[in-house]
Order: structure tokens, then sequence, then C-alpha cells
């Protein structure tokens, strides 16, 4: 899975953050840090797509809270399971491919209940735009699309490739430490046999930001709540058959990559990844759901 979705819509924002800064959070030091203040994160985010008014923000920080709260007290147990049960698998030697696809669709598993849970905070922020607004995130989202565009596409598939390779390890070595040469080879393999991937990905970005902008062309219709949920949770589909069927492939190919890799590495890759799945493991053991109060006290 090439994880650099990392500039969706605002309407996703709040999935996307929540969940990655506090289950990946490798960009920072303290996950728990990064959970508790992920909220005030979405909404700066979400104001360099869109100028809220005042109303807007208080509405949107309040069903943030609401969510992180849900999420705290219902999914971070969830993820602790998974955690150890990774930490478990890696202590007793490389894991095969089977326990490898197992621990990617244990993660993946967390997506449906999150996408569902934060369909609402998408509703209420959308619908209260006004038309300068929807206009102002249409240019913005297309100024987003060309940079996207710019950055990861290259002047050969050659180099487009590289450049997926140099991303590859760099989020592959968060969780391994410093790759081998092997393993290093095995990157860069796989990146050249993506294909079309990252083309694929940002046509699909592209057509889902056009479901979008034409869904809101009809935010104030009753049926607004249900087809936005629908382009949430169905973002795959809505994004096209092309970049359904690249995920489906990339998904296999992705476990396939990481059971090489750690094959392919030696007693301190796993020690690495046995020792990233308990740094967060103990966050999220420690983290403290607290209260709004708190979190703005702090």
């Amino acid at each position: 899975m090439d994880l650099h979705n990392r500039n969706t819509t605002a309407a996703l924002r709040p999935i996307l953050l929540v969940c990655v800064m506090a289950l990946l959070a490798s960009g920072c030091s303290s996950t728990k840090l990064a959970y508790r203040y992920a909220d005030w994160g979405i909404i700066w985010w979400v104001e360099d797509y869109v100028s809220l008014t005042a109303d807007q923000k208080q509405r949107l920080n309040d069903d943030i809270q609401d969510l992180r709260r849900w999420h705290c007290s219902d999914e971070l147990p969830r993820y602790q399971a998974w955690l150890d049960e990774l930490e478990s698998d890696v202590t007793q030697g490389p894991p095969d491919a089977a326990t490898v696809a197992y621990h990617q669709e244990q993660l993946f598993a967390f997506f449906p209940s999150l996408l569902e849970q934060a369909t609402p905070v998408a509703v209420n922020l959308l619908s209260s735009l006004n038309d300068e607004q929807v206009q102002e995130l249409a240019r913005n989202m297309a100024q987003s699309q060309q940079e996207m565009e710019d950055e990861f596409l290259a002047d050969s598939p050659e180099a487009t490739a590289q450049a997926r390779a140099d991303r590859t390890m760099e989020r592959v070595e968060r969780w391994l430490g410093n790759l081998n040469r092997e393993q290093r080879r095995i990157v860069q393999e796989w990146s050249a046999n993506r294909g079309a991937q990252t083309e694929i990905w940002l046509q699909g970005r592209r057509n889902w930001q056009l479901a979008l902008l034409e869904l809101l062309e009809k935010r104030h219709e009753p049926t607004f709540p249900e087809k936005l949920e629908y382009l949430i949770v169905h973002s795959e589909e809505v994004r096209g058959p092309a970049y359904e069927a690249m995920m489906t492939e990339s998904r296999v190919a992705m476990a396939d990559l990481m059971h090489d890799l750690l094959r392919a590495g030696d007693n301190a890759t796993l020690a690495h990844l046995s020792s990233r799945a308990e740094e967060l493991n103990n966050d999220f053991e420690t983290l403290t759901c607290v209260a709004d109060s708190e979190v703005a006290g702090n």
C-alpha cells in the first residue's frame, strides 16, 4: 500500500489524521502527544482548503472531540490487541507469508468503523459550506492535485519508479530499521514492477475530488448525507475501476514485499519491528482519553 495519500480532501482528513497520527505516528516523537492534539491539526489543515466561519470551526471542533472520545475508548483497545499479537509473532522468528497477510488484514480492518463514525463530521462540515467556500475548496483541491502530480510524477517512468522506491524505503525503515543491501534490492525491484501505480493513484484521487464537488452542488438535499457516506466508505469504487484493480494488486504486493524484507533481514530487523510495535503499544496503554477541558489546558 502506497501511503502517500496524505493530502486527501478535507472530507476525509479527520479520518486519516486521527488514524495515522494515533496508529502510525512515526514522524512524531510522542504518539500520545500526537493523538491528543490531532483534533487541532485537523482544523488547521481544513483551513488550508476552506476559510471557515467561527461557527463552523466550533462545530467541527466539537464533532472531532466526540469522534476522538469514541476512537480512544472503542478503537485503541483493538490496536493494542493487534500489536500484542504482532509482537508475539515476531518473537518466534521471521513470519511466513500467511502471517504477514493476516496482520495486513488486521490493519485494514480498523478502517471501516472509523469511516462510519467520521462520516457525520464530514456531513456537518460540508453541508454548512456556502457557494464561495465550495468554490474555494475546488480551487485549492485543483492546486493540491497539481502539486501532487509535480511531486510524484518524474520526467520518466524510471525516475518515477525510483522516487517510489525512495519513499518506500523511508517508510519501511521506520518499522524495520536500516535496510541491508539485499533488502534495498528487493525494494528497488518491487517499485520497478508497480507499473503505472502512481499515475493511477493520482487519477483516482482526481476522480474522487470531482465526485465530491459534484455532490456538493446538492449538499442541501435530504439525500446528501447518504450519498456522502457512500463517497467516503466506498471511495475506491468512486475512484474508478483502474484504481480498484490497482489497490487489490497493491495490497497483495505489499504483503509480499514485507514478507520478503523480513526474510532478507536478520535478528536486528525483527528486534526493530518488535521494538516499534512495543513502543506504540506502550503509548496506547498509557494514553488517557482525557476530557476536552484538560486538552485545552495543556
